[in-house]
């Protein structure tokens, strides 16, 4: 502890009362028919920050049926993309004056320190209005060589239903890389936020009714996958499901979907590598590992868990990249220069620290951390930075998602040598590498199997660039015009003009 950055002080005040998060169903925010409600502790302060409507297939089967109705009657798929992107702006303005309000309650809900909370409550307005663009300039094509008689035009429209299911680590950032899109889309939709960080999405739904949004085509259901979730994953009114998580429950939803054809995407699981060649700047490649694995505490489906290192330089990067761990600024969430805070629950810790365990026990070594930590006056709900050499490919830590503040390092000889350790997963979320002979990072980029490549640098991302992943790292994309074009349905109208179609039936 003693080498560690830490940081126990707090700028920012905890809230006298918990936050209520309602459900919110065709345009009213309600409790449980049930009364029922769920408290989330704070993982860094230990008291209850928000209380939460807990919700039943009741209130789902009511969301879905306010969507449907919604949707079919055309109150917001029959709008014009100017109109729709009109209310787009206006949710993204609202969110840039509730910044500070979004980022205190997740911050007290998920652990994370509360400078990145505005990051990504702030910057989650550049989506919407992204988004609120591709309303307006959506397309389709016309054909008009098919000869005098026939005209055809290739239509884009909304696909219907869209049930949107958000994980906890990213949980106002990620709805807003689904719903924005599905909306400008023309789609409606039932949003269930992660029973762990409800509060942010509860919030959105005042901002939605105050930009003018009509009832039914935003509603949102708390609770757990179950019922909630696998009742919006499976019900024949909703024609399509978007979730981000873990690969096991992606496959689950596949499953559910399965019975009814829905369309699923999925955003899962990664074990994402950075390759590290002699012939870069590594100290700023050093400094983008750090940030890679210790961002929002590790916990974050594009964190770099694992580094792959020429070996003439693995111990002078990997000592280089201890000593940054060194200096991270370790603890309170609610101090503005924190970088690392709380893990999620105490479940989580207890995961994470049985993979380095396990870990040490197959011949790991640990250069840094390996151990939960209790910080005076915040609890035990921590955990160390850690970085693992001595790491062999077949082991568990190298290949599963840790997903939390552990680095393991492997090395290589030669680019084919990279090429099949980064690919030698079952995940293929990000990938990246550093290096500055340009040949050597367009041949990487192409072979490696991954839906994002980085070349030094790591985890800029942009609302016109797609993001999503191959393999078991998930289906379809988010964001850009190809996650716009997920919410869509192509319908081909082929129109014979100026002439009757010959019979096909011969007159006797």
């Amino acid at each position: 502890m003693k080498d560690l950055h830490i940081i126990s002080g707090q700028t920012v005040a905890l809230p006298k009362t918990a936050y209520q998060a309602r459900h919110f169903i065709n345009g009213v925010a309600q409790d449980s028919v049930d009364g029922r409600k769920s408290d989330r502790i704070s993982p860094s302060h230990g008291v209850v920050v928000s209380q939460a409507a807990l919700g039943s297939e009741v209130e789902a089967e009511a969301a879905i049926t306010a969507a449907r109705a919604a949707f079919d009657d055309g109150r917001w798929s029959r709008l014009s993309g100017k109109a729709r992107a009109t209310v787009l702006n206006k949710v993204a303005d609202l969110i840039e004056v509730n910044v500070e309000k979004l980022a205190l309650i997740e911050t007290l809900e998920s652990g994370k320190p509360i400078s990145q909370a505005r990051g990504e409550c702030g910057g989650a307005a550049d989506l919407w209005r992204y988004a609120a663009s591709l309303a307006r300039t959506s397309h389709g094509d016309s054909h008009n060589t098919l000869g005098a008689d026939i005209l055809a035009v290739v239509l884009k429209e909304p696909i219907g239903v869209v049930s949107i299911i958000t994980p906890w680590n990213f949980p106002f950032w990620i709805l807003s890389q689904k719903l924005p899109f599905a909306l400008a889309a023309g789609c409606t939709c039932v949003v269930k936020p992660s029973e762990v960080t409800p509060s942010t999405t509860a919030m959105l739904a005042e901002m939605l009714v105050e930009a003018g949004l009509p009832a039914g085509v935003c509603n949102i259901v708390l609770g757990y996958g179950s019922p909630v979730g696998s009742l919006m994953t499976a019900h024949a009114d909703v024609d399509m499901v978007t979730f981000t998580g873990s690969t096991a429950v992606g496959k689950l939803i596949t499953k559910r979907a399965g019975d009814t054809l829905k369309k699923v995407a999925l955003e899962l699981g990664g074990k994402n590598p950075q390759v590290i060649f002699p012939n870069c700047d590594l100290e700023g490649a050093a400094d983008a590992v750090t940030f890679g694995i210790y961002f929002n505490v590790g916990q974050c489906c594009n964190s770099s868990s694992r580094i792959i290192v020429h070996e003439d330089i693995a111990d002078a990067f990997v000592t280089r990249v201890v000593e940054l761990s060194r200096q991270v600024a370790f603890g309170n969430p609610l101090h503005p220069d924190t970088q690392v805070g709380a893990i999620v629950t105490p479940e989580h810790a207890t995961k994470i620290d049985s993979y380095v365990r396990a870990a040490v026990a197959a011949g790991a070594k640990v250069c840094i951390g390996g151990h939960s930590l209790t910080i005076p006056g915040l609890g035990d709900q921590f955990y160390q930075p850690t970085v693992m050499r001595g790491v062999t490919p077949d082991m568990v830590i190298a290949r599963e998602e840790v997903f939390g503040p552990v680095l393991v390092v492997l090395t290589f000889g030669t680019l084919e040598e990279a090429i099949q350790l980064t690919n030698d997963a079952t995940y293929g979320l990000s990938a990246g590498i550093w290096c500055d002979d340009i040949s050597t990072c367009l041949e990487f980029s192409r072979r490696a199997q991954a839906g994002t490549v980085w070349t030094n640098t790591w985890m800029d991302g942009f609302p016109e660039v797609a993001f999503g992943g191959v393999k078991q790292s998930g289906q379809g994309r988010e964001i850009g015009a190809y996650g716009f074009d997920e919410f869509l349905e192509v319908k081909s109208l082929v129109m014979r003009v100026g002439s009757t179609r010959a019979p096909w039936v011969k007159k006797a």
